[in-house]
């Protein structure tokens, strides 16, 4: 009877522990909506592995629509269609993942912002399936413009670097919203392995795909819906 007693009481503190973390991360995930992280995990590790922390967030208006479009043309061109998961990529990077030793990824940019603002970097089941709720949550509640400004503003960008703003001044010495378009496309030809493929130097690898980009973006300048996403005109639509 103390045994079941006990275990009533353990199980009542487990779900009462389990309810508390789950509003708890509601009301987070709510109010970065309007607020930047104060500290994301990533940034953390950065920091205390000696890696260094620079960062500026900026609002969606202050960064360049080249920018925007580059990071788009680089990582995710269909974006503004899917509802945070691109399941016909996932499915060709799992068969050449089977049959080859180079991984390939088919995050979309709400994944990784997910696993940027809430997560740790890794490739276990379990962050996958956390990184799948998140991506959820902020597709229902942050919407595709909040997404990408905070994409921007959380994705490291170099070795210690987070951020568009903070890239822009590291790589060029000017703002973000100063980009010109092939400054925008090199560094967001560095997204997959930034501390690996750098711009300052610029490495092979960034001076190649920087090119391709750059045809991608004019590309998706046609495209109506990325133009709402990375537009920074005042007027509403």
């Amino acid at each position: 009877m103390e045994l079941g007693n006990l275990l009533s009481r353990l199980w009542r503190i487990i779900r009462r522990s389990l309810i508390i973390l789950f509003v708890a991360q509601l009301i987070y995930i709510i109010l970065l909506k309007w607020i930047y992280p104060p500290l994301t995990i990533t940034q953390f590790a950065s920091w205390i592995s000696g890696h260094g922390l620079k960062r500026d967030y900026v609002r969606r208006s202050s960064i360049s629509t080249s920018a925007k479009l580059a990071v788009i043309a680089s990582e995710d061109q269909l974006f503004p269609d899917h509802n945070g998961f691109d399941f016909k990529s996932i499915q060709k990077a799992m068969k050449h993942n089977q049959k080859n030793r180079s991984l390939h990824g088919a995050s979309t940019i709400s994944q990784q912002t997910a696993k940027n603002v809430f997560l740790w970097q890794g490739r276990s089941w379990f962050r996958k399936g956390l990184e799948a709720y998140f991506t959820f949550m902020i597709e229902k509640i942050w919407g595709k413009k909040r997404i990408l400004e905070m994409y921007m503003n959380v994705t490291e960008m170099g070795n210690g670097v987070f951020g568009i703003e903070a890239a822009a001044k590291n790589n060029f010495n000017r703002s973000s919203s100063n980009l010109s378009r092939l400054q925008a496309a090199m560094i967001a030809a560095s997204l997959p392995n930034p501390k690996k493929y750098t711009v300052k130097p610029v490495c092979r690898y960034v001076s190649v795909r920087s090119g391709w980009v750059m045809r991608q973006m004019n590309n998706l300048a046609r495209d109506t819906d990325i133009q709402k996403l990375v537009s920074n005109s005042a007027k509403k639509k």
